[in-house]
């Protein structure tokens, strides 16, 4: 099946995540990484801005909505995902900026931990793969997703795109002169299932989300 990116007679439908998510661990206390959306904001802002039509799932962010887009706001993993299947059949395109947890506590307390001494023990488990599971239900999407790494950063990104059946990695490396998180400039390293790498340095993530678009509207299924 042949998708809608890059047709002009339909208005194309980019489905964005971004921000990261809030594992609760009692009802002040919460495990959660140090995105903040920055990446995912800016893309959707772009989308709009070439006329597409953009849904933004956004984790806890300080960011303002981008204008003209249908913002769905999640705290947890689990939200994410069933906001996700609410939303991804009506894209045709998935950019899946979200630094979503990996991991979530069991059985979150009712009630504030109270420090006794001693150790404290939380029991952890994994959340559900959720790129993983929209992979195997393309139907001729554009499917993108980021590959985060401390190494191994080209074989990591592969792997992440062929398990989780991905057209286009985003991969960058914590550890580089620039901050994956936060920082308004980062380098990246794009990869597509065709085998085309193109790596940008030093780059604004607002231009960074214009050279991910366009590699989106260029790519055909």
């Amino acid at each position: 099946m042949r998708s809608n990116i890059g047709k002009k007679a339909t208005r194309i439908s980019i489905l964005v995540t971004a921000g990261p998510t809030r594992e609760k661990i009692d009802p002040v206390r919460f495990l959660s990484n140090y995105s903040t959306g920055t990446f995912g904001y800016e893309i959707a802002k772009e989308a709009l801005s070439r006329g597409y039509s953009a849904t933004l799932i956004s984790g806890p962010t300080s960011l303002d909505a981008p204008r003209g887009a249908r913002v769905v706001h999640v705290e947890s993993a689990i939200q994410m995902r069933q906001a996700l299947k609410r939303e991804f059949p009506k894209a045709d395109c998935l950019i899946m900026a979200a630094a979503v947890s990996d991991w979530r506590v069991r059985v979150p307390a009712r009630g504030k931990i109270k420090r006794r001494g001693g150790r404290k023990i939380l029991e952890l488990v994994e959340n559900p793969d959720i790129l993983y599971e929209l992979g195997r239900k393309k139907d001729g999407k554009v499917l993108v997703g980021f590959a985060l790494e401390t190494k191994d950063l080209i074989k990591n990104a592969y792997n992440k795109m062929r398990e989780k059946n991905l057209d286009i990695v985003i991969a960058n490396k914590v550890g580089s002169k620039r901050a994956a998180f936060g920082d308004d400039k980062t380098s990246i390293l794009i990869i597509d299932k065709l085998g085309n790498r193109t790596a940008i340095f030093n780059k604004s993530k607002r231009e960074l989300a214009k050279i991910i678009l366009d590699k989106v509207s260029n790519f055909k299924i």
